[in-house]
């Protein structure tokens, strides 16, 4: 019970807790129980479920599954576009993405991307989609109106998630060299190389736009805070281990990380230069990748029920045995507001 004991101390640790939050609804999705991105729609009235080959599709205000979209291979990053009334989902096996439809959800054509194609972004300032690709290290971009690949930007070595400032930066996760690449989305080229000081194996990003900062969560159990104009790192604080992914509340002021160890890291913002650790919320394990809705502060979560012990992991990538065909979309609500 190793994990256990180290988890309990690191909680103990932290200062008190400025809000809780609770686990309000779980929605069944079934097999296959192999599951990576959760993406909401704009309107926060859905959410897409990459696992497996397939999309599950889940209606947020009823929690029914409305469809399941067909992908292929091993589907990673999904995303709805605003006005356009068309998704993206990529086979990562394949190199592929898959153009659909969000209300038929049939597939309307694959474009060809990359090899390990995964993370999906969409940069309102261009308009265009940005497909992550791990292994290659590249991001494809591709124009939504016309679905063809304007080009690929050379991130330098394997990639993980990204996101953009809405002005024409992409920030993305230099995993194997432990940095953020920023990329130019007007010139679509890489503009800087800024080494992540306190992170080893960068996962998650998120981005408070306002005060231009960004929230690496990483593979050694901390977040970076870095100033997206300059790359200097701010601080560096502790979450849980196994995170996969990164969101930042804007009325909250709160960056969460999802973590494989059952818990949800959040760092308050309590300025632009200073930031706490707060108390992490216990979730379940395997609870490694987040959708967060801004206008209420939900956030979605997805695991499986896991077989064995769960402070053993079952492989050297923390992966658990799970029971086949548990995995569930996990609805979590703050009670108040930090």
């Amino acid at each position: 019970m190793r994990k256990t004991l180290v988890i309990a101390a690191f909680a103990a640790a932290l200062p008190a807790a400025a809000a809780d939050y609770q686990i309000g609804k779980t929605v069944a999705i079934g097999a296959p129980d192999r599951w990576d991105y959760v993406v909401l729609d704009p309107p926060g009235r859905h959410a897409y479920v990459a696992h497996g080959d397939r999309v599950t599709v889940v209606d947020t205000a009823s929690g029914a599954v409305t469809g399941t979209l067909a992908v292929g291979g091993i589907t990673h990053g999904i995303q709805v576009l605003p006005g356009l009334d068309k998704g993206y989902a990529d086979d990562g096996k394949a190199g592929t993405v898959a153009v659909f439809d969000p209300v038929s959800l049939k597939i309307l054509h694959s474009i060809k991307a990359e090899p390990d194609a995964d993370g999906i972004v969409y940069d309102r300032k261009t308009g265009h989609v940005l497909v992550i690709t791990g292994d290659s290290g590249k991001v494809v971009v591709i124009d939504p109106r016309s679905d063809t690949v304007l080009s690929e930007i050379d991130g330098g070595g394997p990639l993980e998630f990204g996101v953009s400032d809405e002005t024409g930066n992409f920030y993305v996760d230099g995993e194997d060299k432990n940095e953020i690449v920023r990329m130019d989305l007007t010139a679509n080229r890489t503009t800087a190389h800024w080494p992540l000081t306190g992170c080893k194996t960068p996962h998650g990003l998120a981005m408070d736009r306002a005060h231009r900062r960004l929230f690496a969560s990483c593979g050694n159990g901390v977040m970076d805070v870095v100033n997206a104009d300059s790359g200097a790192v701010l601080a560096t604080l502790p979450i849980g281990q196994g995170t996969d992914f990164a969101e930042f509340d804007e009325a909250r002021q709160v960056a969460f990380s999802s973590n494989r160890d059952g818990t949800l890291s959040r760092i308050a913002e309590r300025s632009p230069d200073r930031f706490e650790a707060l108390p992490p919320v216990h979730t379940r394990i395997g609870a490694r990748t987040m959708a967060l809705d801004g206008r209420t502060g939900r956030v979605y979560l997805v695991a499986s029920d896991v077989t064995e012990d769960p402070a053993i992991p079952t492989d050297a990538r923390g992966h658990y045995k799970t029971v086949p065909g548990s995995a569930a979309l996990l609805y979590l609500d703050p009670e108040k507001v930090p």
